[in-house]
């Protein structure tokens, strides 16, 4: 289980997390929803101790982060929100460095190379530079590098931008397939219709706030079976501060 508990971080006079506290259980797959700038990257980032948060607290199974930090940074597959990194490796010597760093067996590392070269088609470019990929192969060098130990936990920030069709199919199969044998899948991600096809439980964000945490089916039943769309406009789109003012002023109104 993850644990986020009173979570804040700032930079500077920003606050990109307030106050969030949230679980994942096993088996679950856990949609971080939210605009561009709604914390999703920032929660992600703690998680994977990319960024300290300033107060709070991240258990994983109970265990404090910030005291167990290479335990469970060896149970977590990344995938960061931009592929656009180590590129003067070819994708042959990115995935080498992973397997080092997780300290894969010859054999089983190779085995699972294999396989996830041959899934996403990317057999023929594991001697290119990651530099001479378009953004979608950069994107299939990282999914193959947070995928290579197997790992129990998987964290995908916005996994599926820029992947060819079949790639992101089998992108989310794989996804299913992790959180059905008792795993967890965490990602971010901007796209409702993805979020209401794969998540069991799903937390919503906006500028740094917790506006929600639950399943889909637990917020469409509180909103009149609307879609998600219209739910989540509703509360966390560019109107929803409008409404919520109105409704104060409103309310206020009936009070006097």
């Amino acid at each position: 289980m993850i644990e986020f508990k009173h979570v804040s971080k700032s930079y500077g006079k920003t606050e990109a997390l307030k106050d969030v506290s949230f679980q994942i259980k096993p088996g679950e797959i856990f949609g971080l929803i939210g605009h561009n700038g709604a914390g999703k990257s920032t929660a992600i980032k703690s998680l994977v101790s990319i960024i300290e948060p300033n107060s709070g607290e991240i258990l994983i199974d109970g265990n404090p982060l910030h005291e167990n930090r290479m335990a469970i940074k060896k149970r977590i597959g990344y995938v960061p929100d931009s592929p656009d990194m180590f590129l003067k490796l070819t994708a042959t010597e990115y995935w080498s460095l992973l397997a080092s760093a997780y300290e894969l067996k010859e054999d089983l590392y190779q085995k699972n190379l294999h396989y996830l070269m041959k899934l996403f088609d990317m057999q023929e470019h594991k001697h290119s530079t990651i530099q001479s990929f378009s953004h979608g192969m950069r994107q299939k060098t990282f999914v193959i590098g947070a995928l290579l130990s197997d790992p129990d936990i998987w964290v995908l920030d916005e996994p599926l931008t820029g992947l060819d069709p079949q790639a992101a199919f089998d992108l989310k199969e794989m996804m299913k397939r992790h959180a059905e044998e008792g795993n967890i899948v965490l990602f971010s991600t901007h796209a409702l219709e993805i979020a209401q096809q794969l998540c069991n439980h799903i937390a919503i964000l906006k500028k740094g706030e917790l506006l929600y945490d639950g399943t889909i089916e637990e917020l469409k039943s509180l909103n009149e079976n609307q879609s998600l769309e219209s739910i989540y406009l509703k509360m966390a789109g560019r109107d929803a501060q409008d409404n919520v003012k109105s409704q104060g002023s409103s309310e206020g109104g009936e009070h006097q």
